[in-house]
């Protein structure tokens, strides 16, 4: 068995048995790239099945030298460890030598949020005067109102919104689908939107897509990105502002406000529950609350306990 082929193969198996989204496949098959490359130019390995645990580890040294985050090495592991699985999983090897491979301990990064005022600041930034003035205002509202994935915003189809049931079908990570509730001010942007999309030369293509380009095609990953970046910077807000922040505050706002969790996670199309959970960290006021209130060690109910 060639690195090539055991490559192929394992491409094959995330596609189809794990289906995984386009970004998250190359993003395990770089990490092999690099180990193969490793392997072959630096140990002199051909095929898979001659790796050793002890190469590994080497490896996983070698790529530390350039400066390798913690985090970016935990994806590293991560890959390698789902690499061999696979290839002992579909009988192309008997022994996996990543079994004992261990990743590094990591803490969880918080994501940044904005505030709600903050994202009416960047709403209210759409210049009006433009064609694309109010098309940009409605990606936000979007964006925040329904914690769409960016990939998610970019295919969203006219035929999958109910204006009627006020709610909208996403297809998500894996082709999944999902069902979110589309609130009053996101329906009310798009409502405007929609006489400036129909003024566009939409291409055949692109007919039943909701954000066009000023040439009627899709809008693409890039373009959403540099509409929030100049958003931003209109709004003065100093925060690192990507599109993945509208989503993450989406998530935020609903658990500080007391949402279900289970609830959340469905709405952002998590596959774990551990994932939505990250947004009970995020804040520090309301935790400080909650203790202050309930603990009997806390101030409030030392002072409390006193008076009786």
């Amino acid at each position: 068995m060639t690195w090539d082929n055991a490559l192929e193969s394992y491409k094959t198996y995330l596609i189809l048995e794990k289906s995984l989204a386009n970004n998250s496949i190359e993003a395990y098959l770089n990490d092999i790239r690099k180990l193969i490359k490793f392997c072959v130019y630096e140990r002199h390995v051909e095929e898979p099945e001659n790796v050793t645990y002890e190469q590994l580890k080497e490896f996983l040294v070698y790529t530390t030298q350039d400066g390798t985050s913690a985090r970016t090495q935990a994806r590293l592991i991560s890959s390698i460890r789902s690499f061999f699985k696979f290839l002992v999983y579909d009988g192309r090897l008997s022994c996996n030598p990543a079994r004992l491979v261990e990743a590094p301990k990591i803490g969880r990064r918080l994501p940044c949020t904005l505030t709600v005022k903050e994202i009416d600041a960047m709403i209210q930034a759409a210049d009006l005067s433009k064609p694309d003035g109010q098309r940009n205002r409605a990606i936000i509202e979007m964006l925040y109102s329904c914690g769409l994935r960016v990939s998610e915003l970019t295919s969203l189809k006219i035929s999958n919104i109910n204006f009627n049931k006020n709610i909208i079908k996403v297809e998500g990570k894996g082709n999944k689908e999902r069902l979110i509730p589309l609130s009053n001010r996101a329906k009310q942007e798009i409502k405007q939107y929609m006489p400036f999309r129909e003024q566009l030369d939409i291409a055949p293509e692109a007919e039943d897509i909701l954000f066009l380009n000023k040439r009627g095609g899709a809008l693409s990953r890039v373009m959403i990105f540099n509409i929030i970046k100049q958003l931003t910077f209109l709004a003065g807000i100093r925060k690192n502002v990507s599109p993945h922040t509208l989503r993450h505050s989406f998530a935020s706002h609903l658990v500080t406000g007391g949402a279900d969790l289970r609830a959340v996670q469905d709405m952002l199309g998590h596959e774990s529950i551990l994932t939505t959970e990250i947004y009970t960290h995020l804040d520090d006021k309301f935790l400080k609350e909650t203790m202050e209130k309930y603990h009997p060690r806390s101030k409030n109910n030392i002072n409390h306990a006193q008076d009786e």
